[in-house]
């Protein structure tokens, strides 16, 4: 696995996330371990996790973040789970130098 949570992918970047919801407020919190030795994105919402309302909260966040159209995000991976992988759309090396860039702020 990789030491990043982002993978370029032909028509984006595949992302690896760990959501906490109903937590105290809207972030990005770091990178957290995989169980299968990779890394993800920790990401905290105020959102319930029920009716989508958690993810929905994440791709608000995330395309700000990242200055994606909310659009361009999806849940590629376990939508009802704390453990995700999100599809952005776009042009891979430009979007894995603005999301790296979210990193360092």
């Amino acid at each position: 696995m990789s030491a990043s949570p982002f993978e370029a992918v032909a028509d984006g970047v595949r992302v690896t996330l760990r959501v906490t919801p109903k937590a105290s407020r809207n972030a990005v919190s770091g990178l957290a371990d995989t169980a299968a030795g990779g890394k993800a994105l920790k990401v905290s919402v105020t959102a319930v996790p029920e009716d989508g309302k958690a993810n929905d909260a994440v791709i608000k966040l995330l395309s700000k973040l990242w200055h994606v159209p909310k659009t361009a995000i999806t849940v590629a991976a376990g939508a009802t789970d704390r453990n995700k992988i999100l599809h952005v759309a776009g042009d891979p090396a430009d979007l894995l130098r603005r999301m790296g860039a979210s990193l360092d702020e």
